[in-house]
């Protein structure tokens, strides 16, 4: 019975339209992702201590990405119900606010990074030449956090439209210009001075910048519905709109902001074993991610799709979809991973800089990624296309807290510092969490208590 109401819920055009939005979101992900690996890629020509201090400066500036990601969350909860709903001047505001919030936050971020670069750095390691990299490169990055806010915010609106594709298309040209930058100004062509990793983090803010200015260009020379105006700001921001909009936000940013900096303190916690687990990890964090992106899009995908039949009160359809969903990713993260696992070879062989041991140890790692993938693909789906679509913000919080912070977190800190675990074996214990989240997060959405419609008064 059960099965049959999940196939019978997700078949034909909600399957049709899953992929059709999860496929460009992938996409972007991917691009996102890639804007690291290439950075670790090019700089991997110069040296490990060039790639442990672009991991570790990437590894924070990507602390205050998803601090920024989950400021539009409030965003994207509110506008995928309000497409749902057909209320169109409702995406429009949702939008603004959107933009104007997640502008706020960018600029705390880059202030804080502006003033407090070594002491970021010399939480991983204290070796002075990482930390001396590291800091040239996080100072100039940092401006790229307003990039990445207006982006994040135009895309959350397209996403719910069903129209991902279109900020798939201008990440594009964005990671092309990146890559270009990149060539030019860390090897010194086409008349440039070689400015090495100083050169990947200003290749980083201008591509950038052009990315923004040619996805707002577009959208404002087409008068597309999400090129809001003056009037539109001012329309969003009433008290009541921004404490909506706060009320949703704020627990998912303060989420974000956890979980990512639980990522960071894991890259501290592998600093413990040297510069070769360091750099080990920073070959593995970007190809991570790009591992991750079909997980991503499906789950983001799914969040979209929930979120519209939320909003048009479509209740008893939402629940076999938000189970066939999980499923369809489970299945997907296994072919990921056997795909991971088959393809490392020429993937490490793309790291030219790495040391013989470095290397050896990166193969293992791929091995404990790739089991990763399997273990984080329901928790991950239930959290971003499930849970959070109900606006159900807090009890993400806190599971996320309790997994990471409470124990996969102070487990692997004893391992490597109190007991001397390898670090393949430490890498291993940073999926705890993982294990822990999937009862947590199946428990709650068999419970249906996160079905709630967010844009009634």
């Amino acid at each position: 019975m059960l099965l049959s109401n999940i196939l019978y819920h997700t078949r034909g055009d909600f399957l049709r339209r899953l992929i059709a939005i999860a496929l460009p979101i992938t996409l972007q992900s991917i691009m996102f992702s890639s804007r690291g690996l290439v950075d670790v890629l090019m700089l991997g020509q110069l040296g490990e201590a060039d790639i442990a201090a672009v991991g570790v400066a990437s590894r924070a500036m990507f602390v205050t990405t998803i601090m920024l990601v989950g400021v539009t969350t409030g965003g994207a909860l509110l506008t995928a119900q309000y497409w749902g709903a057909g209320d169109k001047q409702g995406v429009r505001e949702s939008t603004a606010l959107t933009w104007i919030v997640a502008m706020f936050f960018a600029a705390l971020t880059v202030a804080f990074f502006v003033s407090f670069p070594e002491q970021v750095m010399s939480l991983t390691t204290d070796s002075t030449e990482v930390i001396s990299l590291g800091v040239e490169y996080m100072v100039i990055t940092s401006l790229s956090m307003f990039a990445v806010a207006c982006v994040s915010s135009m895309a959350v609106g397209l996403r719910a439209m069903h129209r991902p594709g279109l900020s798939t298309f201008f990440s594009g040209i964005g990671i092309l210009s990146n890559v270009l930058l990149n060539w030019v100004l860390i090897f010194g062509n086409l008349g440039a001075p070689a400015l090495g990793i100083k050169g990947a983090a200003i290749a980083t803010v201008l591509s950038g910048a052009i990315e923004v200015a040619s996805l707002f260009g577009y959208l404002y020379f087409k008068k597309h519905l999400l090129a809001f105006r003056l009037c539109d700001i001012n329309a969003a921001a009433t008290i009541e709109k921004v404490t909506r909009f706060l009320k949703l936000s704020l627990p998912t940013t303060f989420n974000f902001l956890a979980w990512a900096g639980g990522l960071f303190a894991y890259h501290a916690i592998m600093g413990q074993s040297g510069v070769q687990g360091l750099a080990a990890l920073s070959v593995m964090t970007p190809v991570e991610s790009i591992s991750l992106s079909l997980l991503i899009g499906m789950s983001n995908a799914g969040a979209v799709l929930i979120g519209n039949q939320l909003g048009a009160k479509q209740n008893e359809a939402v629940y076999y979809q938000a189970l066939g969903i999980s499923i369809i990713s489970f299945l997907t993260a296994i072919m990921v991973a056997v795909a991971l696992y088959f393809i490392q070879i020429p993937i490490l062989n793309a790291f030219s800089a790495l040391t013989a041991e470095t290397r050896a140890l990166s193969e293992k790692f791929i091995v404990v990624l790739s089991i990763g993938i399997v273990i984080r693909s329901i928790p991950m789906t239930v959290i971003v296309g499930v849970l959070r679509a109900g606006g159900d913000v807090k009890f993400c919080l806190y599971q996320d807290l309790v997994a990471q912070w409470l124990i996969g977190i102070p487990l692997a800190a004893v391992a490597a510092m109190y007991f001397g675990f390898k670090p393949e074996w430490i890498y291993l214990l940073f999926l705890t969490e993982e294990v822990i989240k999937w009862f947590g997060s199946l428990y709650r959405m068999k419970s249906k208590r996160w079905i709630k419609n967010l844009i009634e008064n």
